[in-house]
């Protein structure tokens, strides 16, 4: 063999044995071995983590403007929020002193339906996409424990089966604004946004996750984007 061959075959082993040590199955793809960040267009941080092919916010959306600029109106009477046909958000109790820091904003509906709600490069998850997680995380029964934030800092006693382990999801129970306009739930049930409708039903709704500080599981469930206020987790665009 020439010394040039030579040289081209070493190369060449040497390149698949590195390869083949990579991708040897006793050393699987952790969580998220880098975490990186993500800013919103208000200029809050984002920490996210990768769980599967999916890289996720690790905290609820706080934004007060879409991703073009636009502001997301703030509507903090009753009877306004029940009427809205248009995007909207409101902090839980109309308190952001309180609520904005780590529970996020609630929106509607219609400003998950705008498709601008995200950070640019992001979307609000869809049903399909929220199923994948919830799959990952070892289904409907258990992944509540897989995915909400450990401890009772912010979830209420018993905060059933968390660990947020191996995942670093740290859901929130951030409550929800309900279709008679009332604040409930806060500290004892994340609830969060799908993009995707569920038709057939008047009036219109749409698909949704929440987890309980009661129950280890991820429940789904449509909700009447008319009147509802949840959490939203973004999800990054493939």
């Amino acid at each position: 063999m020439s010394l040039n061959r030579h040289f081209t075959f070493c190369v060449f082993a040497a390149i698949v044995i590195g390869f083949g040590a990579g991708c040897n199955s006793n050393n699987p793809v952790k969580a998220n071995p880098q975490p990186v960040t993500v800013t919103d267009i208000d200029g809050n941080i984002y920490h996210t983590v990768t769980i599967g092919t999916q890289v996720w916010m690790v905290e609820n959306l706080k934004t007060t403007r879409y991703n073009d600029g636009t502001a997301i109106a703030l509507v903090t009477d009753d009877n306004a929020w029940m009427n809205l046909t248009t995007g909207a958000f409101c902090w839980y109790n109309n308190d952001s002193a309180t609520y904005k820091n780590p529970y996020g904003a609630l929106y509607n509906w219609y400003a998950v339906n705008t498709g601008k709600l995200a950070p640019t490069g992001w979307h609000v998850p869809s049903d399909s996409e929220w199923s994948v997680l919830v799959a990952i995380a070892g289904g409907d029964a258990v992944a509540g424990g897989a995915l909400k934030e450990a401890g009772t800092t912010h979830w209420a006693s018993p905060n059933s089966g968390a660990t947020n382990n191996p995942y670093g999801f740290s859901a929130f129970p951030g409550g929800s604004r309900t279709n008679v306009s009332t604040f409930v739930d806060n500290g004892n049930t994340g609830y969060f946004w799908a993009s995707t409708t569920y038709s057939g039903l008047i009036p219109p709704v749409s698909w949704g996750r929440y987890m309980n500080s009661s129950s280890p599981g991820v429940d789904r469930n449509y909700f009447n984007f008319n009147v509802d206020g949840f959490s939203v987790r973004c999800v990054r665009n493939p």
